[in-house]
């Protein structure tokens, strides 16, 4: 995430162009969609820790070479887009790997717990590294902030040198890797409830967490609140996602039930996102920032359950690909960032919010009608 921060500043810097510093942050994200089935399979047939270790090592390199070409002098923005790329190809097998190896380490029935442990310390590092570069941008400068990013990626790399590979872990697959990726399609065919988990992973994606992109608008054109409140609906944002997390202890419920459940956490981020498009009108700033604190908590949990339902529901042998069709939903965000600003430009923030909240509540229910495998899980 502080890599993040020192790529939009530099983006802006370089260009003075939101919609570029818009597309240089979506080339991070692009990769996943494509990249997702090919991560799966390499999580399948190779050893996952290392897969992890060599992707945080790859990451340092692409976040030292941006960090060199400031400090030189010599960056573009075509470089950006292209190390954004090369990164954002590297973090969809993290993506794959690392949910697959938090099966294999935990097993299946703390699963959850695992997750949610690891969305925790992914928010916490979301504020320390967005805080964290912002400090070192304006003290050192960019090249610096890029620098002390490699160095964040090359300590989770040495984290992982004394992992090893657990027993239950993948067996190595037969055949190519081709034909792997064929087999990932054939899989989601035969086992229908995975591909109404991606799906319904995807409309998260595209209808609910897309309200991101309106927040900057939200906060200076409908609440006139400015810089500042801004800054106080991301908080908001973080806040409610680590309490989703930590709500995920006591609401997974003992012998299953994670199906119901998830349905469940999909209306309220729903019904949440409609909310967020009605607050300004009604209840002011305070009612804003307590309605994204809901509705980011229900997306968190739905997040979390997305995982968890998806490698527990996966042949032992296809736990990697599981990972990797989330990382194929979620590589979709930069579609829905794209609906929900071109909704907000015609018809404004608060319509746009409400549609995207109402078109989710559409998906979820029409899912809990349609689908009784989902309900049985």
């Amino acid at each position: 995430m502080g890599e993040l921060v020192a790529l939009g500043w530099l983006a802006l810097e370089l260009t003075d162009s939101p919609f570029l510093v818009g597309l240089a942050m979506g080339a991070r994200a692009l990769p996943l969609f494509f990249v997702g089935v090919p991560a799966g399979v390499l999580a399948d047939r190779f050893p996952r820790h290392r897969l992890l270790m060599l992707t945080s090592a790859g990451q340092a390199l692409t976040a030292s070479a941006a960090g060199v070409l400031v400090l030189l002098g010599r960056v573009r923005l075509a470089h950006l887009i292209l190390l954004a790329i090369v990164a954002g190809t590297l973090r969809a097998v993290e993506h794959a790997a690392r949910q697959s190896y938090t099966h294999d380490v935990v097993g299946g029935g703390a699963l959850v717990n695992g997750l949610a442990v690891l969305g925790v310390a992914l928010r916490v590092g979301w504020l320390g590294g967005s805080l964290g570069a912002g400090a070192v941008i304006a003290g050192f400068g960019i090249g610096a902030a890029y620098l002390a990013a490699g160095a964040c990626y090359l300590a989770g790399a040495a984290a992982l040198l004394p992992a090893t590979a657990v027993a239950h872990g993948p067996a190595r697959a037969a055949g190519s890797v081709w034909t792997s990726m064929l087999g990932s399609v054939t899989a989601l065919r035969q086992h229908r409830v995975l591909l109404v988990l991606m799906v319904l992973t995807a409309g998260a994606e595209v209808l609910g967490f897309s309200h991101q992109a309106l927040l900057p608008s939200l906060a200076r054109d409908v609440l006139h609140a400015g810089p500042q409140g801004l800054g106080a609906l991301n908080a908001a944002r973080s806040l409610g996602g680590i309490l989703g997390l930590v709500a995920a202890y006591a609401l997974r419920p003992a012998g299953g039930g994670g199906g119901p459940l998830f349905l469940a956490v999909l209306l309220t981020f729903g019904v949440g996102v409609l909310g967020l498009g009605v607050a300004p009108w009604l209840v002011g700033f305070a009612g804003v920032v307590a309605v994204l604190v809901v509705a980011n908590a229900a997306g968190a949990l739905a997040d979390l359950l997305a995982q968890s339902l998806l490698q527990l529901n996966a042949p032992a042998h296809l736990r990697g690909q599981a990972g990797g069709a989330w990382v194929v939903a979620i590589g979709l965000a930069p579609l829905g960032q794209l609906q929900i600003g071109a909704l907000a430009s015609l018809f404004g923030v608060s319509l746009a919010l409400g549609a995207s909240g109402v078109a989710l509540v559409v998906l979820a229910g029409g899912v809990a009608l349609r689908s009784p495998g989902l309900r049985r899980l």
